[in-house]
């Protein structure tokens, strides 16, 4: 996404009450704007369609086809398309299920209201955004080996971050500024902002140092990448 650019949302929420108050809490961020909301998993297809959007955010429990469904419905017509999962199941299933449907993101509800907005701000320019329970079992996943669940892109074992985020990372340890990276990566700047805050998120760090170091010391990012930085 371009700097300052508008996120357009789909929101996809059967609870009326818990969707008219996500709006109204989305609709105070300035560059965020629901353009369309869904309350079924068809309606939310239908809408994906019918639509320019940003990224939708989807509750998993709706009427119909369901959320990973219509998760899946939505990636495969708009393989671009962000998927932000937002929701109060925490089955260790459902994780597995999410990231084969293609979510790029999960979050559970009663989140803090900065912390889903970053989240959205990050999986719509790119990033992918996992709360501590969904890293927790996709590091258990690959530990075990797990192939039985079909894990997209997958990382080295206890390895959380995507390809992107190596590749900033690698760039972070090398002690280039965010300016620096995005014109190495030819992205915005604004857009390498929220790929670091993810993976401070995602690393359970504080800052980029600690960050680099913890990417050296257990081999996050891969040797050829940190030899071309």
């Amino acid at each position: 996404m371009k700097p300052g650019a508008v996120v357009k949302i789909l929101l996809v929420e059967d609870d009326e009450l818990f969707r008219l108050g996500l709006r109204m809490r989305l609709q105070q961020e300035t560059g965020i704007e629901i353009v369309a909301e869904a309350e079924d998993g068809e309606q939310a297809v239908e809408l994906a369609n019918r639509y320019l959007l940003d990224l939708v955010l989807l509750d998993v429990g709706l009427p119909g086809i369901g959320g990973i469904e219509a998760c899946r419905q939505i990636k495969q017509q708009h393989p671009d398309l962000p998927i932000l999962v937002l929701t109060s199941r925490s089955e260790k299933p459902l994780i597995a299920r999410l990231i084969e449907a293609g979510a790029q993101g999960y979050c559970l509800k009663g989140i803090p209201p900065e912390s889903l907005i970053l989240a959205l701000r990050s999986v719509a320019a790119g990033a992918s955004w996992w709360d501590q329970t969904a890293t927790t079992e996709i590091r258990a996943a690959f530990g075990a080996n797990n192939t039985a669940a079909p894990i997209q892109n997958k990382q080295p074992a206890d390895n959380p971050l995507t390809k992107r985020e190596q590749e900033i990372l690698a760039l972070v340890a090398a002690g280039k500024s965010n300016q620096e990276i995005a014109e190495i990566l030819y992205i915005a700047s604004g857009t390498v902002r929220v790929h670091v805050h993810a993976i401070l998120h995602k690393l359970e760090v504080r800052d980029r140092t600690q960050a680099a170091i913890l990417a050296i010391q257990k081999g996050l990012v891969a040797k050829e990448l940190l030899r071309n930085s």
